[in-house]
């Protein structure tokens, strides 16, 4: 009973994942998460600002600003950074602070499907599902999925309901320096506010900047319709 139990979580997890191909999702485990702490806080000015937008309705310089700094090597690997892991883990082993090595993929995973808990079962998880959604999505879906549920702050979901809050425009009209401000919040919108940017963010806005120019700009992108070949050393 319990194998058919599992067998049939399966089956319902990958019809999930083959229809949000197509489909945009309706809302994602973080906004649930964002909402039930709200309600449990008594948070009643809490409202999830979550606006859907196809990925040709989104400026390249922000499709380029998230992955120059969240995923550069997005457009070549199969869900995981293994040149970033390896160098996380050896500028650890030199006595600087563990930071993160997730992919695009990894936070899609995580972001639609998982809870923000940090531990090494929902790591596990997490690896399974971005298996999965590498195998069944193109990266042209992986990333327009990202870009419209990634948080740019409090309630604040998508790159077209940050453009018309933060920017009051669309995703299309975003500008090569505000996309670079929104991708530099992107680590903790909640205390890096892109209407109230500290001296911090925009510095951090000056560095994606530069990482956006060292990709070439947004011919960069054209990469992701490519098939994939082995990742740069």
């Amino acid at each position: 009973m319990l194998a058919g139990a599992l067998l049939g979580a399966l089956l319902l997890l990958l019809l999930a994942i083959t229809s949000l191909r197509w489909f945009p999702p309706l809302t994602s485990a973080f906004m649930l998460e964002a909402r039930v702490h709200a309600l449990r806080t008594g948070d009643r000015r809490y409202h999830t600002d979550y606006r859907w937008v196809d990925l040709e309705a989104i400026s390249p310089q922000a499709a380029l600003a998230v992955i120059a700094h969240e995923d550069q090597n997005f457009p070549f690997h199969a869900g995981f950074d293994f040149n970033s892991i390896r160098e996380a883990v050896r500028s650890h082993a030199r006595g600087h602070r563990l930071r993160g090595a997730s992919t695009i993929s990894q936070q899609v995973a995580k972001n639609l499907f998982l809870s923000p808990e940090h531990s090494l079962v929902r790591k596990g998880i997490e690896a399974g599902l971005t298996v999965l959604i590498e195998a069944l999505w193109p990266k042209e879906r992986i990333l327009e999925v990202y870009l419209n549920i990634a948080q740019f702050g409090h309630g604040i979901y998508g790159v077209e309901a940050a453009a018309q809050r933060f920017f009051h425009q669309s995703a299309r009209g975003l500008t090569r320096e505000e996309s670079a401000l929104l991708a530099a919040a992107l680590p903790n919108p909640e205390r890096l506010r892109v209407d109230a940017p500290s001296r911090y963010l925009l510095s951090e806005r000056d560095r994606v900047l530069g990482q956006m120019s060292n990709l070439g700009g947004p011919a960069y992108l054209d990469a992701i319709e490519q098939p994939r070949g082995p990742q740069p050393q």
